[in-house]
Protein backbone atom coordinates (compact mmCIF):
# COMPACT_ATOMS: atom_id res chain seq x y z
CA UNK A 1 0.00 0.00 0.00
CA UNK A 2 3.11 2.29 0.37
CA UNK A 3 4.45 1.85 -2.45
CA UNK A 4 1.46 2.75 -4.06
CA UNK A 5 0.70 5.96 -2.47
CA UNK A 6 4.12 6.32 -2.92
CA UNK A 7 4.05 5.95 -6.64
CA UNK A 8 0.96 8.32 -6.85
CA UNK A 9 2.69 11.19 -5.05
CA UNK A 10 5.59 10.75 -7.46
CA UNK A 11 3.75 10.60 -10.58
CA UNK A 12 1.50 13.92 -9.05
CA UNK A 13 4.87 15.69 -9.25
CA UNK A 14 6.03 14.40 -12.14
CA UNK A 15 3.36 15.76 -13.36
CA UNK A 16 3.43 19.07 -11.68
CA UNK A 17 6.57 19.38 -12.91
CA UNK A 18 5.89 18.85 -16.92
CA UNK A 19 2.70 21.14 -16.62
CA UNK A 20 5.14 23.90 -15.12
CA UNK A 21 7.80 23.40 -17.95
CA UNK A 22 5.09 23.25 -21.12
CA UNK A 23 4.20 26.59 -19.79
CA UNK A 24 7.73 28.01 -20.36
CA UNK A 25 8.54 26.18 -23.74
CA UNK A 26 8.91 28.14 -26.35
CA UNK A 27 9.34 26.89 -29.44
CA UNK A 28 10.38 27.87 -33.35
CA UNK A 29 9.83 26.10 -36.66
CA UNK A 30 12.02 26.87 -40.10
CA UNK A 31 11.25 25.77 -43.87
CA UNK A 32 15.35 24.16 -44.42
CA UNK A 33 14.63 24.20 -48.00
CA UNK A 34 12.65 27.89 -48.13
CA UNK A 35 15.29 29.26 -46.41
CA UNK A 36 17.97 27.31 -49.14
CA UNK A 37 16.06 28.30 -52.26
CA UNK A 38 15.47 32.06 -51.19
CA UNK A 39 18.98 32.87 -49.86
CA UNK A 40 21.00 34.94 -51.30
CA UNK A 41 23.28 32.20 -51.48
CA UNK A 42 20.73 29.27 -52.13
CA UNK A 43 20.22 31.88 -55.16
CA UNK A 44 23.19 31.96 -56.62
CA UNK A 45 23.94 28.16 -56.11
CA UNK A 46 20.85 27.08 -57.88
CA UNK A 47 21.59 29.60 -60.88
CA UNK A 48 25.07 27.60 -60.56
CA UNK A 49 23.78 23.91 -61.02
CA UNK A 50 21.17 25.21 -63.51
CA UNK A 51 23.82 25.87 -65.89
CA UNK A 52 25.89 23.08 -65.05
CA UNK A 53 22.51 20.73 -65.82
CA UNK A 54 22.21 22.43 -69.48
CA UNK A 55 25.61 22.30 -70.60
CA UNK A 56 25.42 18.54 -69.37
CA UNK A 57 21.80 18.38 -71.05
CA UNK A 58 23.05 19.74 -74.53
CA UNK A 59 25.67 17.43 -74.99
CA UNK A 60 23.54 14.69 -74.09
CA UNK A 61 21.27 15.66 -76.59
CA UNK A 62 23.95 15.51 -79.29
CA UNK A 63 24.69 12.41 -78.55
CA UNK A 64 20.83 11.49 -78.88
CA UNK A 65 20.78 13.08 -82.35
CA UNK A 66 23.70 11.12 -83.55
CA UNK A 67 22.09 8.14 -82.10
CA UNK A 68 19.02 8.83 -84.24
CA UNK A 69 20.97 9.60 -87.22
CA UNK A 70 22.51 6.46 -87.38
CA UNK A 71 19.47 4.90 -86.54
CA UNK A 72 17.71 6.30 -89.67
CA UNK A 73 20.50 5.57 -92.06
CA UNK A 74 20.44 1.79 -90.67
CA UNK A 75 16.57 1.66 -91.61
CA UNK A 76 17.02 2.93 -94.74
CA UNK A 77 20.05 1.23 -95.91
CA UNK A 78 19.09 -2.40 -93.83
CA UNK A 79 17.35 -3.69 -96.92
CA UNK A 80 20.74 -3.00 -99.15
CA UNK A 81 23.45 -3.39 -96.97
CA UNK A 82 25.07 -7.03 -96.64
CA UNK A 83 24.84 -8.79 -93.75
CA UNK A 84 28.76 -8.03 -92.04
CA UNK A 85 27.57 -4.39 -92.84
CA UNK A 86 24.38 -4.53 -91.21
CA UNK A 87 26.08 -6.51 -88.64
CA UNK A 88 28.64 -3.77 -87.89
CA UNK A 89 26.01 -1.02 -88.14
CA UNK A 90 24.16 -2.40 -85.08
CA UNK A 91 27.26 -2.99 -83.62
CA UNK A 92 27.99 0.49 -83.94
CA UNK A 93 24.15 1.44 -82.80
CA UNK A 94 24.87 -0.68 -79.51
CA UNK A 95 27.91 0.58 -78.49
CA UNK A 96 26.36 4.21 -79.09
CA UNK A 97 23.33 3.64 -76.71
CA UNK A 98 25.47 1.98 -74.24
CA UNK A 99 27.68 4.94 -74.05
CA UNK A 100 24.63 7.34 -73.99
CA UNK A 101 23.11 5.40 -71.21
CA UNK A 102 26.29 5.87 -69.49
CA UNK A 103 27.03 9.54 -70.33
CA UNK A 104 23.09 10.21 -68.80
CA UNK A 105 24.18 8.27 -66.08
CA UNK A 106 27.17 9.90 -64.81
CA UNK A 107 26.18 13.22 -65.86
CA UNK A 108 23.03 12.77 -63.44
CA UNK A 109 26.09 11.36 -60.67
CA UNK A 110 27.83 14.85 -61.39
CA UNK A 111 24.81 17.03 -61.14
CA UNK A 112 23.65 15.68 -57.53
CA UNK A 113 27.38 15.53 -56.22
CA UNK A 114 27.73 19.20 -57.25
CA UNK A 115 24.37 20.16 -55.83
CA UNK A 116 25.68 18.61 -52.63
CA UNK A 117 28.66 20.98 -53.07
CA UNK A 118 26.93 23.78 -53.09
CA UNK A 119 24.32 23.35 -50.98
CA UNK A 120 25.90 21.63 -47.81
CA UNK A 121 27.88 24.51 -46.77
CA UNK A 122 24.60 26.82 -46.95
CA UNK A 123 22.83 24.31 -45.18
CA UNK A 124 25.71 23.72 -42.25
CA UNK A 125 25.41 28.18 -41.95
CA UNK A 126 21.41 28.13 -42.20
CA UNK A 127 22.11 25.53 -39.12
CA UNK A 128 24.66 28.04 -37.40
CA UNK A 129 22.19 30.81 -37.95
CA UNK A 130 18.98 28.75 -36.07
CA UNK A 131 21.12 27.94 -33.44
CA UNK A 132 21.84 31.44 -32.97
CA UNK A 133 18.36 32.58 -32.60
CA UNK A 134 17.65 29.88 -30.55
CA UNK A 135 20.44 30.99 -27.71
CA UNK A 136 19.50 34.28 -28.18
CA UNK A 137 15.47 34.25 -28.43
CA UNK A 138 15.56 31.50 -25.82
CA UNK A 139 13.87 28.34 -27.98
CA UNK A 140 13.05 25.31 -25.88
CA UNK A 141 13.07 24.11 -29.54
CA UNK A 142 13.77 25.17 -33.09
CA UNK A 143 12.01 22.43 -35.32
CA UNK A 144 12.21 21.70 -39.28
CA UNK A 145 9.59 22.06 -40.97
CA UNK A 146 9.53 19.52 -43.61
CA UNK A 147 7.15 18.91 -46.16
CA UNK A 148 4.72 16.19 -44.24
CA UNK A 149 6.41 15.86 -41.26
CA UNK A 150 4.72 19.03 -38.77
CA UNK A 151 1.19 19.16 -39.83
CA UNK A 152 0.52 22.36 -38.45
CA UNK A 153 2.02 25.37 -36.73
CA UNK A 154 0.74 28.64 -36.01
CA UNK A 155 2.68 31.29 -38.54
CA UNK A 156 4.00 33.05 -35.24
CA UNK A 157 6.04 30.04 -34.61
CA UNK A 158 7.65 30.37 -38.17
CA UNK A 159 11.35 31.56 -38.32
CA UNK A 160 12.65 30.92 -41.46
CA UNK A 161 12.16 34.80 -43.19
CA UNK A 162 14.27 35.26 -39.98
CA UNK A 163 17.05 32.79 -40.55
CA UNK A 164 17.21 34.10 -44.55
CA UNK A 165 17.33 37.92 -43.01
CA UNK A 166 20.39 36.99 -40.61
CA UNK A 167 22.05 34.29 -42.78
CA UNK A 168 22.46 36.58 -45.54
CA UNK A 169 23.29 39.76 -43.36
CA UNK A 170 25.89 37.56 -42.05
CA UNK A 171 27.06 36.09 -45.25
CA UNK A 172 26.88 39.15 -47.54
CA UNK A 173 29.31 40.96 -44.24
CA UNK A 174 31.73 38.19 -44.31
CA UNK A 175 31.76 38.21 -48.23
CA UNK A 176 31.41 34.40 -48.72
Amino acid sequence: MKKILLLVVIFGLVAGRCAYAENNVKLGVVDLMKALNESDAGKKAKAELESVIKSKQAVINEKGKAIEKLKAELDKQSSVLSPDAKKSKEDDLDRMMRDYQRMVSDSQSDVKKRESELTGGILKGLRAVIQQIGRKGGYTMIIEDAEGIVLYSRKSLDLTDEVIKQYNASHSATGK
